[in-house]
């Protein structure tokens, strides 16, 4: 018996042993606070932009048409190039309209030989009526051959203006100064019909160019509500008040830079199309350098109204759930879960609406590292965004 309690007494000391050197160990590996870093919720007035896919068009695009069928005997210009009002661009075969013109010509001869055949019996005739050595009859009848032979010389010198006319064709000039594109058609091929080309080119007026794009009907609203109260005041009051100040629209290229010169709405459907639900919207940008061409996509940034004292954090630091936001807040080096409620995004940006105060600090990275109740050593820091929105609210 004596030897059972010892051997009890000796298992209970190492179970004491071993529970102390376990709580001492527990201890020593407790980690140390982690430096984490967290920025500053920034309060601004927050321009909100909404971004809209068009299509770039010239100020004017005239297309050039051939208005005789023939076949091409010249090409006067250089493609590509910048043409002036008047300038000869193509030239069609004229002999078929020259020998027209001459056709048209010999029956306009003719006609007047048989004009003053008519004069000539009528004044004959005259005198004779009014001596009675001719009858009535006879009298009206010269007097009806002279005037259709009149209507016969008109109606032949009006042939004569068309054929002309339609020689004129054969000499396709440029209508207004502006840019030349690619011909549609080389010199020897039948043009003026199909299968061949009838628009042989387009000539574009490029200092101003068109963007037009489409708007959804809710977009179209808003929009309308940013420029003024209706279409009306959209066209008179925002758009000529000054005509030397820019508009409100930018335009971001394909490369995804922004475009030095602002646009103003110009042009806006008379109705939404009822299969898209869409309205068109026509923009004016200016284009001194000729940058902007026909054919180019872009997108039209149109600001629509100005968040006031609006809470911005990273986006970064916005964790989503099954449609739930939060964030980490550090309060006394203490981490905390947030709900929040969200705007919209502005560049990398979060407009915050809801769950967050001027100069509260959120964790700006490592939310997978961080939990409630957690003590951290905060690293306060700068986000430095890449939108040049925020870059211009910064620098305020």
């Amino acid at each position: 018996m004596k030897n059972f309690t010892q051997q009890l007494l000796k298992i209970i000391f190492v179970l004491v042993i071993f529970s102390i050197t376990s709580c001492g160990n527990k201890k020593q590996k407790t980690p140390p606070p982690q430096k984490i870093p967290v920025v500053t919720v920034l309060q601004r007035d927050v321009p909100i932009y909404k971004e809209f896919v068009g299509q770039v068009y010239g100020q004017v695009d005239i297309p050039i048409r051939a208005r005789v069928s023939g076949f091409l005997e010249g090409i006067h210009f250089e493609e590509g190039s910048r043409v002036t009002k008047g300038q000869l661009l193509y030239t069609i075969d004229q002999q078929p309209y020259q020998a027209q013109v001459a056709q048209e010509m010999s029956k306009l001869a003719e006609a007047k030989t048989g004009f003053v055949k008519a004069q000539s019996d009528l004044e004959r005739i005259e005198p004779l009526a009014k001596m009675n050595a001719v009858s009535k009859s006879d009298l009206d009848a010269a007097r009806a051959q002279y005037d259709a032979a009149k209507a016969y010389v008109n109606a032949a010198e009006a042939s004569v203006r068309l054929a002309k006319i339609q020689l004129g064709y054969c000499f396709i000039k440029s209508p207004i100064n502006g840019v030349i594109g690619k011909t549609n058609a080389k010199v020897g091929e039948f043009v003026g019909k199909d299968p061949n080309p009838v628009i042989l080119n387009t000539v574009s007026k490029l200092k101003n160019v068109r963007v037009e794009f489409f708007l959804s009907e809710s977009d179209y609203l808003m929009l309308a509500r940013a420029y003024g109260q209706n279409t009306n005041e959209m066209r008179k009051t925002k758009l000529k008040e000054s005509k030397a100040k820019e508009g409100k629209l930018e335009l971001i290229l394909a490369d995804g830079s922004v475009f030095k010169h602002k646009g103003r709405i110009d042009f806006i459907d008379r109705q939404v199309d009822p299969s898209t639900g869409s309205i068109l919207i026509q923009a004016s940008f200016p284009n001194p350098d000729r940058i902007l061409r026909p054919g180019l996509f872009a997108k039209v940034r149109a600001e629509l109204y100005v968040d006031s004292n609006a809470l911005l954090v990273p986006q970064r630091s916005v964790a989503e759930v099954q449609g739930k936001h939060s964030v980490f807040t550090v309060q006394d080096s203490l981490v905390h879960f947030t709900a929040v409620k969200v705007g919209p995004t502005v560049g990398d940006m979060w407009i915050i609406t809801g769950g967050l105060k001027k100069n509260d600090k959120v964790v700006l990275e490592g939310l997978q590292k961080v939990k409630e109740g957690m003590k951290i050593i905060p690293d306060v820091t700068t986000f430095k965004s890449k939108s040049e929105i925020i870059k211009n609210l910064n620098n305020q």
